[in-house]
């Protein structure tokens, strides 16, 4: 009864490069369609190995030696597995190697490893990771943690019962419940994921549960500022200070490619001499933690030479007056509105119009472009690429038009 739940398979796994003698004996457990294997901590010769029973042929010492100790080893395996089911202790193969190798089967909780996780990458930001880096799997932590909640009214969850279907429901609660983007949702499963393979090294999981399920991204259509709709907005004169200087941080990033966290915290000691002599931003990028240097351009000078005697910058060591995040997308909105232009202006699209508009559009390398943007992948950057490669697909489209039209005869 028991071996239709478990079996045993003793074998000699050869290693990489191996040309002879005595190969290191094995043995390979399965039960209920999991499989993991084990060291004997022995040898054998391949020539005198029956593959078939599993043990050394002969009838010498060693041979009568060797297989005793392989006996006692099986029966083992089959006394920790009666004593499980006699426990009414749920059998699998993680809890069975536990106990063969003499290891607590106490149940680890997801959580916990999540939280450990957090903790070690804390003390690394600064050195190893970006502190956004860490602001991102704290949000992780907090999301697996109220799906946990929510699903199984549980304030821990064991990570012997991660499988594809708790992955799936995960998936569906970040975008039904929580209401997150595709994109945004693959990302914290991501971060949910190298958890998950954490506990697989470690040996706490047999099997990846996320080895059948596919994290997908979504194309994303990276909309920009035209030449024309950058000029308006440079060129609008507003009655409201604050529109004014948030406009200014605005054009600002479109010609320099830096994100909002990137532009708050910049600092004057940040400008330095290019090997041109000329001037450039030289910036650690606070998402990724990879270095980024721009040459300054004419219109980003402009924006810098405005606010270089501003009280408010000078007191706190900061290049340009920004605001909050929210406050400064809360003003984008009205200045968009103000200058009618139909796109949703939040400071990101500024980093957009820098790589399409600006850079890409006229002629600049895409290699240039990265570098400059602070992608640690060229990947990254390619996307926009795309989209210059659609305008000028576009543009062409129109022409075709015209071009017909104008060999029409009349």
């Amino acid at each position: 009864m028991l071996s239709r739940n478990l079996t045993t398979l003793f074998y000699l796994k050869k290693r990489s490069g191996y040309v002879k003698g005595p190969l290191p004996i094995y043995l390979r457990i399965t039960t209920n369609g999991e499989r993991f294997e084990i060291s004997t901590k022995r040898e054998c010769e391949p020539e005198k190995w029956n593959s078939v029973t599993g043990r050394k042929n002969g009838t010498r010492e060693d041979a009568r030696v060797l297989n005793s100790y392989l006996d006692s080893m099986q029966l083992k395996v089959y006394d920790i597995q009666k004593q499980m089911l006699e426990s009414n202790v749920e059998l699998s193969a993680e809890k069975l190697r536990n106990r063969i190798n003499g290891v607590s089967d106490k149940s680890k909780d997801i959580l916990e490893v999540f939280r450990d996780h957090n903790e070690k990458l804390a003390r690394m930001v600064g050195s190893d990771y970006a502190l956004g880096t860490l602001g991102r799997y704290k949000t992780s932590f907090d999301h697996t943690k109220a799906f946990i909640e929510w699903k199984y009214k549980a304030t821990e969850f064991d990570i012997t019962k991660l499988d594809y279907d708790f992955i799936s429901e995960y998936a569906f609660w970040l975008k039904a419940e929580k209401q997150l983007g595709h994109n945004t949702a693959m990302k914290y499963l991501t971060n949910f994921k190298k958890i998950v393979i954490i506990c697989v090294k470690k040996g706490w999981l047999v099997r990846d549960p996320f080895a059948n399920y596919q994290i997908t991204l979504k194309e994303v259509n990276r909309e920009a500022l035209t030449p024309a709709e950058l000029q308006t907005i440079s060129n609008r004169d507003f009655d409201n200070q604050r529109l004014e200087h948030v406009r200014d941080i605005f054009i600002f990033c479109c010609y320099t490619g830096l994100a909002y966290a990137d532009v708050y915290k910049l600092k004057r000691s940040e400008i330095v001499d290019g090997v041109d002599g000329e001037k450039w931003l030289s910036i650690k990028r606070q998402k990724t933690d990879t270095p980024s240097r721009i040459p300054i351009l004419p219109m980003a000078q402009i924006v810098l030479d405005k606010y270089a005697g501003f009280a408010e910058c000078i007191a706190k060591d900061r290049l340009l007056p920004v605001l909050s995040n929210q406050k400064m997308n809360s003003y984008l909105k009205e200045i968009g509105d103000v200058c009618r232009i139909k796109k949703v202006i939040t400071f990101h699209l500024a980093r957009h119009t820098f790589a399409t508009t600006v850079t890409l559009t006229n002629g600049v390398p895409i290699e240039s472009v990265s570098k400059m943007l602070g992608h640690r992948n060229i990947k990254t950057t390619q996307q926009y690429a795309k989209v210059v490669d659609k305008k000028i697909a576009d543009d062409m489209a129109k022409l075709k038009g015209i071009l017909v039209k104008q060999c029409q005869p009349s």
